[in-house]
């Protein structure tokens, strides 16, 4: 009777784990076929060299030392202006979505859904955005809204060329990315904060805990790690993924590689001059850092448990 029962337990476990093979297989597919595929073919063709006509000729490691030695785009343009985005819009982005949705935590319902909605919303349209509006604003001429109100109140005498300046191009690309930093992760802090059990304050206050500050650092931020990792390797995929920006506003290259970054590069040597095997390479080396970034993300904000 005991084995009876058994095997029926295990029959039972058997059909609920095709059930749930069953919901996962989608999923599974669909990752194999657009994210694991993808990655195995760009790791293979960064060790051929490849025009997209003949057929790919292994060349072993060249590609990755060509890279580091020969390539001085990548070294005095690419690779720098990338770490200043990065920093600039990744940190600094990801430290003014935690302020904005902080304040926005302490609205009320309809108010912080109105300015939730707001600030989440270039993130959705940033490419339109980006081919109007900021294009009408950086105009090279006194038609350009910055150009105009700035000679209308004397700081300059004449219209600056913003888009094609090599001082003003990649400052305006961070500006605009920051703009459009608001996306999920943002949602993600957001919806942390409202969900962080209220006893908790009242426990630290009887504890010792005297204002907000310390409230956000010893009960805000622990009691959100799961959305703040989300929203950190979010915001680096996105600081390191972007590079629709600049080529929107001046195009790729953009002028004297001023706002080039590693995507723009790999646009450049994929689609526009086809060595495919030298693009996958560098594609490698940004999954990498990614990489890198996000487990650094895992060990500050994951559950030591």
């Amino acid at each position: 009777m005991s084995k009876k029962k058994t095997w029926s337990k295990v029959a039972r476990k058997s059909q609920q784990n095709k059930a749930g093979y069953a919901f996962l297989g989608p999923y599974t597919i669909l990752f194999a076929i657009f994210i694991v595929a993808p990655v195995v073919m760009a790791v293979i063709l960064s060790f051929t060299n490849f025009d997209t006509i003949q057929f790919p000729s292994f060349v072993g490691f060249l590609n990755y030392i060509n890279l580091l030695t020969s390539d001085e785009v990548f070294m005095q343009y690419v690779l720098p202006n990338t770490v200043k985005y990065a920093i600039i819009v990744g940190v600094g982005g990801y430290v003014l979505s935690f302020l904005l949705a902080w304040a926005l935590a302490n609205l009320t319902k309809w108010p912080r859904t109105i300015l939730a909605l707001i600030l989440y919303s270039p993130s959705m349209t940033a490419g339109v955005a980006m081919s109007v509006l900021w294009k009408i604003m950086f105009t090279g001429d006194q038609t350009g809204y910055i150009n105009s109100w700035l000679m209308e109140i004397g700081i300059i005498n004449e219209p600056i060329i913003w888009l094609t300046s090599g001082q003003y191009l990649l400052p305006i690309v961070i500006i605009i990315g920051l703009w459009s930093s608001m996306g999920v992760g943002f949602l993600s802090i957001l919806a942390g904060l409202l969900n962080v059990d209220e006893s908790l304050y009242e426990a630290a206050a009887i504890d010792g805990v005297k204002n907000r500050f310390q409230e956000m650092i010893y009960i805000t931020i622990p009691s959100m790690k799961p959305q703040m990792l989300f929203a950190a390797v979010m915001q680096i995929v996105g600081a390191f993924q972007n590079g629709s920006v600049s080529t929107m506003l001046a195009g790729n290259p953009t002028p004297g590689y001023a706002a080039q970054l590693i995507v723009n590069h790999i646009e450049d040597y994929g689609f526009i001059r086809y060595e495919m095997g030298y693009a996958a390479a560098v594609s490698v080396v940004l999954l990498l850092i990614v990489q890198i970034f996000s487990k650094l993300s895992g060990k500050l904000f994951g559950e030591n448990d």
